[in-house]
């Protein structure tokens, strides 16, 4: 595991985000989506890094739509990415039957709610699409979930995103070694876990090479290593966003049937395949603004450059 950035104390700073997410949980979730709009433009506009990145994923992983459709598409996720991120204090701080009432649809549920009654092991591939926070509020309800959690390097902003995200019952353990200890022991108890599937991993925590929409991404090697210690199932998961506030629809697949392999590239091309089939449900609102691309296999220069 690589050295962790150290956190420090910075009360006004934290104040004003969390000030910020206060206020904004205040307004009803159709106003707040609404007010995404602009602040998507903004960032297209004046962010040249969210934009340079945007653009350069949707032109490496959809080389068959035109350009005007790519365009378009890069555009919009910026708008769809400032809703989740405007859309957090509403989460983590209305009263939550609120916030669980905003969940319209659940489908495919019913295979790891059997699991989970047979206290068998299963774990939870959830992408950055949609509404990812709400998957976090909504699942705990459901049956144990304990996931990762990387920590803000500000310590009061650490402790409020924490207390949000558990509140619901779920339970977050760090992103290192005793974390991943802690899942395994979820695992062994029969629970469910929740794993980030689409970040690169960092320096030494192990990850190989595996094509995301046909382009060579490196992959953690995490998940082949929890389901050969424990033979979890997996499954895919995103809260796809409606329109105009009415809410989130819940959408659980079954995982690509490569993740059980032994060997671990293999396992990683099950897993971007997993993640690619949940991105169809709502390709504008995956995050394309993350480097996915930023080591390339051959050392040579990132594509984002």
């Amino acid at each position: 595991m690589v050295k962790k950035k150290e956190k420090y104390s910075h009360p006004v700073k934290a104040a004003l985000i969390k000030g910020s997410w206060w206020l904004l949980s205040r307004l009803p979730l159709r106003a707040i989506q609404a007010l995404a709009i602009p602040v998507g433009k903004l960032v297209w506009r004046f962010s040249e890094r969210e934009r340079r990145v945007s653009q350069v994923n949707v032109e490496l992983c959809f080389p068959e739509k035109t350009p005007w459709e790519r365009d378009q598409l890069a555009r919009g996720a910026l708008i769809e990415n400032a809703r989740t991120l405007l859309e957090m204090g509403y989460l983590w701080l209305k009263p939550t039957d609120k916030v669980l009432n905003k969940v319209v649809l659940v489908e495919g549920m019913g295979a790891i709610e059997a699991l989970v009654a047979e206290k068998k092991p299963v774990i939870l591939l959830g992408p950055h699409i949609g509404q990812w926070e709400m998957i976090g509020q909504w699942f705990p309800t459901q049956a144990a979930l304990t996931g990762m959690f990387s920590p803000s390097r500000v310590r009061e902003v650490d402790d409020f995103v924490k207390s949000g995200r558990e509140r619901t019952g779920g339970r977050l353990v760090p992103a290192d070694v005793k974390g991943v200890a802690a899942l395994l022991k979820a695992l062994k108890r029969g629970e469910v876990v929740g794993i980030l599937p689409d970040q690169e991993p960092e320096k030494g925590q192990g990850g190989v090479f595996a094509p995301f929409y046909g382009v060579p991404a490196l992959t953690a090697t995490l998940l082949p290593k929890l389901v050969k210690k424990t033979g979890a199932r997996v499954f895919t998961a995103c809260a796809k966003r409606l329109p105009k506030g009415q809410g989130y629809d819940i959408i659980i697949l079954p995982a690509d049937e490569r993740v059980y392999s032994e060997d671990e590239v293999t396992a990683a091309e099950g897993v971007n395949a997993s993640v690619e089939q949940i991105i169809e449900y709502a390709p504008l609102q995956y995050q394309w603004s993350y480097k996915r691309f930023k080591k390339r296999p051959d050392g040579g220069p990132q594509p984002y450059r």
